[in-house]
Protein backbone atom coordinates (compact mmCIF):
# COMPACT_ATOMS: atom_id res chain seq x y z
CA UNK A 1 0.00 0.00 0.00
CA UNK A 2 2.93 2.38 0.79
CA UNK A 3 4.61 1.77 -2.31
CA UNK A 4 1.45 2.15 -4.33
CA UNK A 5 1.07 5.68 -2.65
CA UNK A 6 4.09 6.63 -3.02
CA UNK A 7 3.87 6.06 -6.75
CA UNK A 8 0.61 7.72 -7.30
CA UNK A 9 1.93 10.73 -5.80
CA UNK A 10 5.22 10.91 -7.67
CA UNK A 11 2.77 11.24 -10.85
CA UNK A 12 0.75 13.83 -9.50
CA UNK A 13 3.57 15.63 -9.06
CA UNK A 14 5.08 15.25 -12.20
CA UNK A 15 1.66 16.49 -13.60
CA UNK A 16 2.16 19.59 -12.12
CA UNK A 17 -1.36 19.63 -10.62
CA UNK A 18 -0.74 19.47 -7.24
CA UNK A 19 1.70 20.06 -4.26
CA UNK A 20 1.05 17.20 -1.94
CA UNK A 21 0.26 13.73 -2.29
CA UNK A 22 -3.92 12.78 -2.50
CA UNK A 23 -4.70 15.76 -1.69
CA UNK A 24 -7.95 16.63 -4.54
CA UNK A 25 -7.75 12.50 -6.00
CA UNK A 26 -9.54 9.53 -4.10
CA UNK A 27 -7.91 6.27 -5.71
CA UNK A 28 -6.19 4.54 -9.00
CA UNK A 29 -6.68 5.09 -12.26
CA UNK A 30 -10.21 2.31 -13.41
CA UNK A 31 -9.97 1.23 -16.86
CA UNK A 32 -11.24 3.05 -19.87
CA UNK A 33 -14.12 0.50 -20.35
CA UNK A 34 -15.73 1.46 -16.45
CA UNK A 35 -15.90 5.21 -16.87
CA UNK A 36 -19.44 6.86 -15.79
CA UNK A 37 -20.39 8.91 -18.45
CA UNK A 38 -22.00 12.63 -17.06
CA UNK A 39 -23.41 15.08 -18.92
CA UNK A 40 -22.68 18.61 -17.55
CA UNK A 41 -24.58 21.92 -17.96
CA UNK A 42 -22.36 24.53 -18.02
CA UNK A 43 -24.68 27.43 -18.44
CA UNK A 44 -22.72 29.76 -21.06
CA UNK A 45 -21.01 28.85 -24.73
CA UNK A 46 -17.92 26.91 -24.77
CA UNK A 47 -15.27 29.73 -23.64
CA UNK A 48 -11.91 30.58 -22.44
CA UNK A 49 -13.15 30.76 -19.17
CA UNK A 50 -14.04 27.23 -18.72
CA UNK A 51 -10.42 25.99 -19.12
CA UNK A 52 -10.06 23.98 -15.82
CA UNK A 53 -13.07 21.53 -17.18
CA UNK A 54 -10.86 21.23 -20.79
CA UNK A 55 -7.88 20.62 -19.09
CA UNK A 56 -9.38 18.03 -16.38
CA UNK A 57 -10.77 16.46 -19.60
CA UNK A 58 -7.40 16.20 -21.72
CA UNK A 59 -5.12 15.55 -18.80
CA UNK A 60 -7.09 12.83 -18.05
CA UNK A 61 -8.14 14.10 -14.01
CA UNK A 62 -11.95 13.08 -14.86
CA UNK A 63 -10.89 9.64 -16.24
CA UNK A 64 -8.82 8.29 -13.24
CA UNK A 65 -12.08 9.12 -11.22
CA UNK A 66 -13.80 7.53 -13.34
CA UNK A 67 -16.06 9.45 -14.88
CA UNK A 68 -16.12 10.94 -18.79
CA UNK A 69 -17.83 13.93 -18.91
CA UNK A 70 -19.72 15.59 -21.78
CA UNK A 71 -19.94 19.20 -21.85
CA UNK A 72 -23.71 20.49 -22.45
CA UNK A 73 -23.63 24.47 -23.04
CA UNK A 74 -27.22 24.91 -22.14
CA UNK A 75 -28.89 27.58 -20.04
CA UNK A 76 -28.49 27.84 -16.39
CA UNK A 77 -31.60 27.24 -15.46
CA UNK A 78 -32.06 24.20 -17.52
CA UNK A 79 -28.99 22.73 -15.38
CA UNK A 80 -30.88 23.72 -12.46
CA UNK A 81 -34.05 21.65 -13.20
CA UNK A 82 -32.06 18.43 -14.86
CA UNK A 83 -30.25 18.51 -11.72
CA UNK A 84 -33.27 19.25 -9.04
CA UNK A 85 -35.12 16.09 -11.12
CA UNK A 86 -32.51 13.88 -10.86
CA UNK A 87 -31.95 13.72 -14.75
CA UNK A 88 -28.26 14.64 -14.18
CA UNK A 89 -26.10 14.58 -11.47
CA UNK A 90 -24.23 17.66 -11.63
CA UNK A 91 -24.36 21.05 -13.12
CA UNK A 92 -22.39 24.26 -12.58
CA UNK A 93 -24.51 27.37 -11.49
CA UNK A 94 -24.21 30.74 -9.41
CA UNK A 95 -24.89 31.18 -6.43
CA UNK A 96 -28.25 32.81 -6.16
CA UNK A 97 -29.55 30.32 -8.16
CA UNK A 98 -29.06 27.52 -5.62
CA UNK A 99 -31.53 29.50 -3.42
CA UNK A 100 -33.94 30.64 -5.72
CA UNK A 101 -34.37 26.69 -6.55
CA UNK A 102 -34.49 25.47 -2.79
CA UNK A 103 -36.77 28.30 -2.30
CA UNK A 104 -39.32 26.71 -4.89
CA UNK A 105 -38.51 23.26 -3.43
CA UNK A 106 -36.12 22.00 -5.46
CA UNK A 107 -33.61 19.93 -3.86
CA UNK A 108 -30.43 21.54 -5.46
CA UNK A 109 -27.02 21.54 -2.60
CA UNK A 110 -23.87 23.73 -3.69
CA UNK A 111 -21.11 21.22 -3.70
CA UNK A 112 -17.77 23.16 -4.50
CA UNK A 113 -17.09 26.76 -4.86
CA UNK A 114 -15.38 27.62 -8.37
CA UNK A 115 -15.65 31.77 -8.44
CA UNK A 116 -14.55 33.06 -4.84
CA UNK A 117 -15.37 36.53 -6.16
CA UNK A 118 -18.26 37.22 -7.01
CA UNK A 119 -17.45 37.89 -11.10
CA UNK A 120 -20.24 40.65 -11.98
CA UNK A 121 -19.01 44.26 -11.68
CA UNK A 122 -20.28 47.73 -13.10
CA UNK A 123 -18.25 49.09 -15.68
CA UNK A 124 -18.35 53.00 -16.76
CA UNK A 125 -16.54 55.07 -19.13
CA UNK A 126 -14.18 57.41 -17.16
CA UNK A 127 -15.88 60.55 -18.18
CA UNK A 128 -19.12 59.42 -16.18
CA UNK A 129 -16.93 59.81 -13.13
CA UNK A 130 -18.18 56.35 -11.74
CA UNK A 131 -15.89 55.37 -8.90
CA UNK A 132 -18.12 54.28 -5.86
CA UNK A 133 -21.69 52.20 -5.70
CA UNK A 134 -22.96 55.92 -4.45
CA UNK A 135 -22.30 56.98 -8.10
CA UNK A 136 -24.53 55.11 -9.62
CA UNK A 137 -27.20 56.91 -8.57
CA UNK A 138 -29.40 58.53 -11.08
CA UNK A 139 -27.32 56.90 -13.82
CA UNK A 140 -28.63 54.94 -16.53
CA UNK A 141 -27.43 51.47 -16.24
CA UNK A 142 -27.53 48.81 -19.17
CA UNK A 143 -27.80 45.10 -18.31
CA UNK A 144 -28.89 41.98 -19.77
CA UNK A 145 -32.43 42.00 -18.10
CA UNK A 146 -33.92 42.07 -14.26
CA UNK A 147 -32.78 38.38 -13.87
CA UNK A 148 -29.73 36.31 -13.39
CA UNK A 149 -26.16 37.27 -12.03
CA UNK A 150 -26.38 40.63 -13.41
CA UNK A 151 -28.87 41.80 -12.08
CA UNK A 152 -28.76 40.44 -7.96
CA UNK A 153 -24.98 42.15 -8.76
CA UNK A 154 -26.84 45.46 -9.26
CA UNK A 155 -28.42 45.15 -6.61
CA UNK A 156 -25.86 44.16 -4.21
CA UNK A 157 -23.86 47.33 -5.40
CA UNK A 158 -27.43 49.88 -5.25
CA UNK A 159 -27.64 47.96 -1.45
CA UNK A 160 -24.37 48.56 -0.47
CA UNK A 161 -24.96 52.59 -1.50
CA UNK A 162 -28.19 52.61 0.13
CA UNK A 163 -29.74 53.39 -3.56
CA UNK A 164 -33.04 52.23 -4.00
CA UNK A 165 -34.07 50.52 -7.89
CA UNK A 166 -35.77 53.45 -8.69
CA UNK A 167 -33.28 55.78 -7.97
CA UNK A 168 -31.41 54.31 -11.34
CA UNK A 169 -32.54 53.94 -14.72
CA UNK A 170 -32.22 49.89 -15.67
CA UNK A 171 -31.70 49.57 -19.62
CA UNK A 172 -32.75 45.93 -20.37
CA UNK A 173 -29.76 45.65 -23.49
CA UNK A 174 -29.48 42.22 -23.87
CA UNK A 175 -25.76 40.45 -24.09
CA UNK A 176 -25.00 44.22 -25.93
CA UNK A 177 -22.56 45.70 -22.90
CA UNK A 178 -19.94 46.28 -24.79
CA UNK A 179 -21.46 48.33 -27.69
CA UNK A 180 -24.22 49.74 -25.63
CA UNK A 181 -21.45 51.68 -23.79
CA UNK A 182 -19.07 52.52 -26.72
CA UNK A 183 -21.96 53.64 -28.25
CA UNK A 184 -23.61 56.00 -25.06
CA UNK A 185 -26.39 54.09 -25.18
CA UNK A 186 -26.05 53.67 -21.40
CA UNK A 187 -23.99 55.27 -18.53
CA UNK A 188 -22.85 52.52 -17.06
CA UNK A 189 -23.28 49.26 -17.51
CA UNK A 190 -23.30 45.92 -15.80
CA UNK A 191 -20.56 43.00 -16.97
CA UNK A 192 -18.80 40.01 -16.05
CA UNK A 193 -15.34 41.14 -14.50
CA UNK A 194 -13.39 38.74 -16.70
CA UNK A 195 -15.37 39.30 -19.94
CA UNK A 196 -16.44 42.88 -21.03
CA UNK A 197 -14.29 44.92 -19.29
CA UNK A 198 -11.14 43.40 -21.04
CA UNK A 199 -12.95 44.14 -24.53
CA UNK A 200 -13.58 47.70 -23.93
CA UNK A 201 -10.14 48.28 -22.78
CA UNK A 202 -8.74 46.52 -25.74
CA UNK A 203 -10.54 48.89 -28.03
CA UNK A 204 -9.16 51.72 -26.44
CA UNK A 205 -11.45 52.84 -23.94
CA UNK A 206 -10.77 54.13 -20.60
CA UNK A 207 -13.23 52.66 -18.18
CA UNK A 208 -13.62 52.35 -14.48
CA UNK A 209 -15.11 48.99 -12.82
CA UNK A 210 -16.30 48.22 -9.82
CA UNK A 211 -16.09 44.81 -9.14
CA UNK A 212 -19.18 43.20 -6.68
CA UNK A 213 -16.86 41.18 -4.79
CA UNK A 214 -14.73 45.05 -3.71
CA UNK A 215 -17.57 45.70 -1.34
CA UNK A 216 -19.97 41.99 -0.80
CA UNK A 217 -18.86 38.51 -0.49
CA UNK A 218 -21.56 36.81 -2.55
CA UNK A 219 -21.99 33.00 -3.24
CA UNK A 220 -20.85 32.80 -6.44
CA UNK A 221 -20.48 30.25 -9.52
CA UNK A 222 -20.10 26.57 -8.38
CA UNK A 223 -20.62 23.20 -8.87
CA UNK A 224 -24.10 21.70 -8.01
CA UNK A 225 -25.43 18.43 -7.17
CA UNK A 226 -29.16 17.10 -5.30
CA UNK A 227 -30.26 15.54 -2.13
CA UNK A 228 -30.58 12.13 -3.62
CA UNK A 229 -27.46 12.20 -5.06
CA UNK A 230 -25.70 13.11 -2.09
CA UNK A 231 -27.54 10.45 0.36
CA UNK A 232 -26.97 7.40 -1.98
CA UNK A 233 -23.49 8.07 -3.62
CA UNK A 234 -21.22 10.23 -1.64
CA UNK A 235 -18.73 8.70 -3.29
CA UNK A 236 -19.61 10.16 -6.94
CA UNK A 237 -19.55 13.42 -5.89
CA UNK A 238 -16.39 13.03 -4.18
CA UNK A 239 -14.51 11.94 -7.29
CA UNK A 240 -16.70 14.16 -9.04
CA UNK A 241 -15.41 17.62 -7.10
CA UNK A 242 -11.98 16.03 -7.05
CA UNK A 243 -11.56 16.19 -10.52
CA UNK A 244 -13.15 19.29 -10.79
CA UNK A 245 -10.63 20.92 -8.43
CA UNK A 246 -7.33 19.04 -9.77
CA UNK A 247 -8.47 20.92 -13.15
CA UNK A 248 -8.78 24.29 -11.09
CA UNK A 249 -5.48 24.06 -9.42
CA UNK A 250 -3.79 22.47 -12.94
CA UNK A 251 -5.09 25.86 -14.90
CA UNK A 252 -3.96 28.52 -11.66
CA UNK A 253 -0.38 26.90 -11.94
CA UNK A 254 0.12 26.01 -15.55
CA UNK A 255 -2.52 28.99 -17.88
CA UNK A 256 -0.24 29.01 -21.01
CA UNK A 257 -0.61 25.36 -20.91
CA UNK A 258 -4.12 25.22 -20.64
CA UNK A 259 -5.17 28.16 -22.96
CA UNK A 260 -3.59 25.90 -25.48
CA UNK A 261 -5.28 23.11 -24.25
CA UNK A 262 -8.74 25.31 -24.72
CA UNK A 263 -7.99 25.85 -28.24
CA UNK A 264 -9.45 22.33 -28.82
CA UNK A 265 -12.45 23.12 -27.35
CA UNK A 266 -13.06 26.29 -28.34
CA UNK A 267 -14.37 27.37 -31.60
CA UNK A 268 -12.32 30.10 -33.48
CA UNK A 269 -10.39 30.85 -30.01
CA UNK A 270 -6.81 30.03 -31.95
CA UNK A 271 -7.90 32.71 -34.25
CA UNK A 272 -9.32 35.55 -31.75
CA UNK A 273 -7.16 38.46 -30.28
CA UNK A 274 -4.79 36.04 -28.38
CA UNK A 275 -3.66 39.00 -26.11
CA UNK A 276 -7.42 39.69 -25.27
CA UNK A 277 -8.37 35.71 -24.76
CA UNK A 278 -5.30 35.13 -22.31
CA UNK A 279 -5.98 38.05 -20.47
CA UNK A 280 -9.72 36.53 -19.88
CA UNK A 281 -7.94 33.76 -18.54
CA UNK A 282 -6.07 35.13 -15.95
CA UNK A 283 -8.48 37.35 -14.74
CA UNK A 284 -10.46 34.31 -14.22
CA UNK A 285 -7.92 32.85 -12.16
CA UNK A 286 -7.38 35.67 -9.89
CA UNK A 287 -11.23 35.28 -9.09
CA UNK A 288 -11.08 31.33 -8.68
CA UNK A 289 -7.87 32.15 -6.00
CA UNK A 290 -8.38 30.76 -2.54
CA UNK A 291 -6.34 29.38 0.37
CA UNK A 292 -9.02 26.19 0.25
CA UNK A 293 -9.92 25.66 -3.42
CA UNK A 294 -13.90 24.83 -3.47
CA UNK A 295 -14.30 26.12 0.00
CA UNK A 296 -17.87 27.81 0.76
CA UNK A 297 -17.80 31.13 2.65
CA UNK A 298 -21.07 30.84 4.88
CA UNK A 299 -20.81 34.74 4.65
CA UNK A 300 -21.11 34.61 1.25
CA UNK A 301 -24.11 32.45 1.94
CA UNK A 302 -25.60 34.89 4.24
CA UNK A 303 -25.22 38.45 1.92
CA UNK A 304 -26.64 36.43 -1.17
CA UNK A 305 -29.65 35.05 1.09
CA UNK A 306 -29.98 39.09 2.39
CA UNK A 307 -29.80 40.50 -1.28
CA UNK A 308 -32.21 38.30 -2.40
CA UNK A 309 -34.70 38.98 0.47
CA UNK A 310 -34.30 42.98 -0.15
CA UNK A 311 -35.19 42.22 -4.04
CA UNK A 312 -38.48 40.03 -2.80
CA UNK A 313 -36.93 37.23 -5.43
CA UNK A 314 -37.19 35.40 -1.49
CA UNK A 315 -40.26 35.44 0.74
CA UNK A 316 -38.41 33.85 3.54
CA UNK A 317 -35.01 32.91 4.76
CA UNK A 318 -34.10 29.42 4.51
CA UNK A 319 -31.71 27.44 5.67
CA UNK A 320 -28.75 28.07 4.14
CA UNK A 321 -26.89 24.81 5.88
CA UNK A 322 -28.84 22.77 3.43
CA UNK A 323 -27.98 24.51 0.30
CA UNK A 324 -24.13 24.09 0.38
CA UNK A 325 -21.45 21.71 1.57
CA UNK A 326 -17.76 21.70 2.30
CA UNK A 327 -17.66 17.82 2.84
CA UNK A 328 -16.11 17.15 -0.26
CA UNK A 329 -13.68 20.00 -0.03
CA UNK A 330 -9.88 19.11 0.63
Amino acid sequence: MLKKTILFCLTLILMGSISGCGVLTSGSSPQEDELESIRLPMGFIPNVQFAPLYAATELGFFREEGLEIEFDYSFETDGVALVASGELPFALVSGEQVLLARAQGLPVVYIAAWYQDYPVAVVAKAEQNIHTPADLAGKKIGLPGLFGANYVGLRALLSYAGIAEDQVTLDSIGFNQVEALALDQDQAVVVYTNNEPIQLQAQGYEITILPVSDYMQLASNGLITNETTLRENPELVQRMVSAFLRGVRFTSVNPDEVFEISKKYVENLAEADQQVQRQVLQVSIDLWAADRLGYSNPEAWENMQAILLEMNLLTEPLDLTRAYTNEFIP
